[in-house]
């Protein structure tokens, strides 16, 4: 059966569960590093995670230029799903991206391999979709705007020196990217503005 006949269904009801993934994210937004649960109906196909497909859907539109990873982007049926549901074109480099979903964030790219802004324009950066297998409340010792004194996130598997190039991106701020990182059920976000002041 060719991939095309065999998409899977998005959103069973496109403006509200937009309209709800698009608050959830916003709140993950402006309050980093708090992990929040994602309920979702999604059927996928592998290796994409529902947080991670939800925010894409969202998100993204015929306009984005998305860049997908070696494991995503060699599964045609994602590949067809995403460029079905959102209209997004598929780059082949990162820095090339407005939007990027990672399913391996232990092998991804630096952070500054994706586009990073500018002074004048911080808003032509990129948004990174990280999946990982653990993601909770422990580990990161994190501050900045939207925490209240500090606050605690602990994420597997990544790059081992995420937290460094975590460090890096928020010195160049208001350039930068902005991160979510996404586990099956859950999300949290690591806006430019966080400050990393313990690795675990």
């Amino acid at each position: 059966m060719p991939v095309e006949s065999a998409i899977r269904p998005a959103f069973a009801d496109a403006v509200r569960d937009s309209q709800a993934v698009f608050r959830l994210a916003m709140d993950a937004m402006a309050s980093p590093g708090r992990v929040q649960t994602l309920a979702s109906q999604l059927s996928l196909p592998a290796p994409l995670f529902a947080p991670t497909a939800a925010l894409l859907l969202t998100l993204c539109d015929f306009e984005t230029p998305l860049w997908l990873d070696p494991p995503l982007a060699d599964s045609a049926e994602v590949s067809a799903f995403l460029r079905f549901h959102t209209g997004a074109r598929l780059v082949a480099l990162p820095a090339d991206a407005a939007f990027a979903a990672i399913a391996d964030g232990a092998h991804m790219p630096a952070l500054s391999a994706f586009a990073q802004g500018s002074p004048d324009y911080p808003d032509r950066s990129a948004i990174l979709i990280v999946q990982v297998e653990t993601l909770v409340a422990g580990g990161w010792r994190l501050e900045g705007p939207g925490i209240r004194g500090i606050s605690r996130l602990s994420a597997a598997p990544l790059l081992e020196d995420f937290a460094a190039q975590l460090r890096l991106n928020r010195s160049t701020f208001p350039r930068g990217v902005d991160i979510f990182l996404a586990k099956r059920t859950a999300l949290a976000a690591l806006p430019r503005s966080v400050r990393l002041t313990e690795a675990a």
